[in-house]
């Protein structure tokens, strides 16, 4: 059904962090027939600067993981919330009654526009961006801003360093060589990326423009309880948040700039997260790629060129999911207690299963585990697989088992594997 607004933003809720929303004009909005994440329960609200109605989705009670689904514990691309999948198949042929699936729209029409606009909304909200911080919603990976990050925020001969708790940290300071003079102030490679340091200890240099970490190894499950400062009082502290992201609270002002690849906590994989303080936007070395520069990016919207659209659009669906929940704080407490049973099951096995990673820094995300008896390892993922808990083979640079246990992991696949961990231990042990 159509009706006539005063704005193109009427999915949205109005708020002080909308000022990239276009001017007033008059358009065709369209309606949604169903709730975003179907509710047998929803709170009609009535916006004073439209007559349109919307529904809010009140959180519901996690339901049983459906029976033709296996239990998924990849590292990315990963697990998505069923809800978020049932809502995206709904509405994949008809997008709340505009006619056409979101794969078809224009990425500068109304439509599109109220869906890049709301999950911008949304994640503002979920991490209480400060308002002088830009989103952006790119393309390529994370690992393509391990360039970007150095040629917008540095010149050539600028000084930086570079903390590296695993793999992708040291691809990280491995690409900034190309376009800045990186430093490893420290690396865990010689303990196999078991720990990470003490900061006080850290040898920073007082000329870096910046210091940057990789807040969560997802091949090592390292990941970072607290952060570092930068020693120079100029300098910003920059994170990869790839495999934690949106998994917890985070002080995003305490960042220069976060970047994440989506695919593993927020959606499927296509869309790269980086949020950028503004005061860092606009000075890229000359030699910077047009679709590298993050004020080419900023001035247009994330709409400079064709974004990543489905995959923004799914974004936006699990961000409603984790506000429904009742945002990151209490997301966070799902997965300490997901974690918590996990590592227990491993600690308490008297050895027949076995985690490298030092206690106080392990991740919640990712748990790396040996078998005593390595060559048990291949049969151990074979039978978890006929249960259907699938994915749960290591790494190929480190081998073992990695369980990744995601915001959409629900306890009930943790509970799955542990008993099986168990059941296994008891034939084999």
């Amino acid at each position: 059904m159509a009706m006539s607004a005063t704005t193109p933003n009427s999915f949205l809720p109005k708020g002080p962090n909308h000022h990239f929303l276009p001017k007033p004009t008059t358009i065709t909005t369209y309606l949604t027939p169903f709730p975003i994440n179907p509710s047998p329960k929803s709170l009609s609200i009535t916006c004073a600067a439209a007559t349109t109605t919307t529904h809010i989705p009140t959180p519901t009670p996690a339901t049983p993981q459906s029976q033709d689904r296996v239990f998924n514990f990849a590292a990315g691309p990963a697990t998505l919330p069923e809800s978020v999948l049932k809502t995206a198949e709904s509405e994949l042929y008809n997008w709340r009654g505009s006619g056409m699936s979101v794969m078809e729209m224009s990425h500068r029409g109304k439509e599109f526009l109220s869906i890049i606009q709301k999950a911008e909304s949304d994640l503002r909200a979920l991490l209480n961006i400060p308002s002088d911080y830009s989103v952006l919603f790119l393309q390529g990976g994370a690992t393509t801003q391990f360039a970007a990050i150095p040629l917008n925020i540095c010149k050539p001969d600028d000084p930086v360093d570079y903390i590296v708790t695993g793999s992708w940290g040291d691809k990280a300071y491995k690409e900034a060589t190309k376009y800045c003079k990186p430093s490893v102030i420290w690396s865990g490679k010689p303990e196999k990326y078991t720990r990470i340091p003490s900061f006080d200890g850290l040898e920073q240099n007082p000329h870096a423009r910046y210091l940057h970490i990789c807040a969560n190894e997802t091949i090592h499950g390292v990941e970072f309880k607290n952060y570092p400062t930068p020693s120079n009082k100029e300098a910003v502290l920059i994170a990869d948040m790839s495999s934690n992201f949106c998994s917890k609270p985070v002080d995003v002002s305490k960042f220069g700039l976060i970047y994440a690849g989506a695919q593993k906590n927020v959606g499927p994989s296509g869309v790269t997260i980086v949020i950028v303080r503004k005061d860092l936007i606009g000075g890229a070395q000359g030699i910077t790629p047009v679709m590298l520069d993050y004020k080419i990016h900023d001035e247009n919207n994330s709409l400079y060129n064709t974004p990543p659209c489905y995959g923004i659009y799914m974004c936006g669906l699990v961000f409603e999911d984790l506000l429904a929940q009742g945002g990151l704080v209490e997301v966070e407490k799902k997965n300490v207690k997901k974690a918590t049973l996990l590592y227990d099951a491993i600690d308490g096995s008297n050895g027949f299963y076995r985690c490298p990673v030092e206690k106080s820094v392990r991740s919640l995300m990712n748990v790396p585990f040996t078998l005593e008896k390595s060559e048990l390892e291949a049969e151990f993922v074979k039978e978890a697989s006929k249960e259907k808990m699938v994915q749960l083979k290591g790494h190929r640079s480190v081998g073992g088992m990695r369980a990744s246990i995601y915001n959409a992991m629900p306890l009930a696949g943790v509970e799955k594997l542990v008993a099986f961990m168990k059941e296994f231990q008891a034939r084999h042990g």
